[in-house]
């Protein structure tokens, strides 16, 4: 009987239809004949949906039945190698899920953790664009959301945050908590229920945030190696603590996760001018539990991204 053995390969990353292929596995085969010793190999390719149920993400559609125009195509990223997850993790299916279920996520870590890496992989393989934005120091308003150049009002150029608004995809926030205060509280209409920006440089116009847009921010640890990094603003701030409260409650640590319509309701409170611990009593805290000793344990976890 023939012994044989598989390994996976890199093939074609250009995953744009159905039928498209990303990788190959390699079947090996080894047998006798006579005196011989024969080594066979079979190559095949891996489908869209072969991959999507390897990571199990098949049933998180992210752009159920759009196509994204022609224009913005060369913007999903192909040839991006496997992003290898220590055993027993799954992180390309909990971010995949993050963003069907909350259209946006945190990731935070220190520097070549792979966390833009991982970003480009679930790009590719969920078909959506990608605008990545480094948010330096030096990064300006004109490079964000636009300007008009040469003279008048004539000629106007989106930035990089107003074409992900127009024509969806990832918004990828790189090193979000170096960005500068005052273009990070720009984002929080269209992070929060309101979902649009005013582009106040062009007449107020009012662009509207794509249904299929998504938002990734990666950071650096908040600490004395990272000089340049500032805390974070309100919407960013609710996320990363939304996500701490749904992951102690996954590790069975709190009775209750906050749902999305939870962290609508309190950003909506802060948006209203309500203090962010104050809103948090009143839409997060005494909705997870009535026991006054676990309240105080999801005060605590809030104030750590209030504080």
């Amino acid at each position: 009987m023939p012994n044989h053995s598989s390994k996976v390969a890199y093939g074609s990353h250009q995953i744009r239809s159905q039928c498209a292929a990303r990788r190959y596995v390699e079947e090996r085969f080894r047998t006798k004949l006579k005196n011989a010793r024969i080594n066979l190999f079979i190559r095949r390719t891996e489908s869209k949906s072969e991959l999507l149920k390897k990571y199990g993400i098949e049933k998180y559609d992210l752009h159920p039945g759009y196509e994204f125009p022609e224009s913005v195509r060369d913007l999903i990223p192909s040839n991006v190698p496997e992003y290898i997850t220590p055993p027993g993790k799954n992180y390309v299916k909990q971010i995949v899920r993050a963003l069907y279920y909350f259209k946006q996520c945190a990731l935070i870590g220190p520097s070549g953790t792979g966390k833009t890496h991982i970003v480009y992989f679930i790009a590719e393989l969920t078909g959506l664009p990608i605008w990545e934005v480094n948010c330096g120091l030096q990064t300006s308003t004109y490079d964000l959301f636009g300007r008009y150049i040469g003279l008048g009002k004539e000629n106007w150029i989106d930035g990089q945050i107003i074409l992900w608004c127009r024509n969806g995809g990832i918004l990828y926030l790189d090193e979000a908590n170096m960005m500068k205060q005052d273009i990070a509280a720009r984002l929080n209409p269209i992070l929060d229920t309101r979902g649009h920006i005013v582009l106040t440089e062009k007449d107020n116009e009012i662009v509207k945030r794509h249904p299929y847009g998504y938002v990734i921010i990666s950071m650096n640890p908040f600490s004395s190696e990272f000089a340049g990094t500032k805390p974070l603003n309100a919407a960013f701030r609710i996320v990363r603590a939304g996500a701490e409260l749904r992951r102690q409650y996954q590790m069975g640590d709190l009775p209750y996760g906050p749902s999305p319509g939870d962290l609508m309701n309190w950003a909506i409170l802060i948006a209203d001018g309500s203090d962010p611990l104050e809103a948090a009593e009143e839409s997060i805290v005494g909705t997870t539990s009535d026991d006054v000793e676990i309240q105080e344990t999801v005060r605590r976890i809030i104030k750590r991204f209030f504080s």
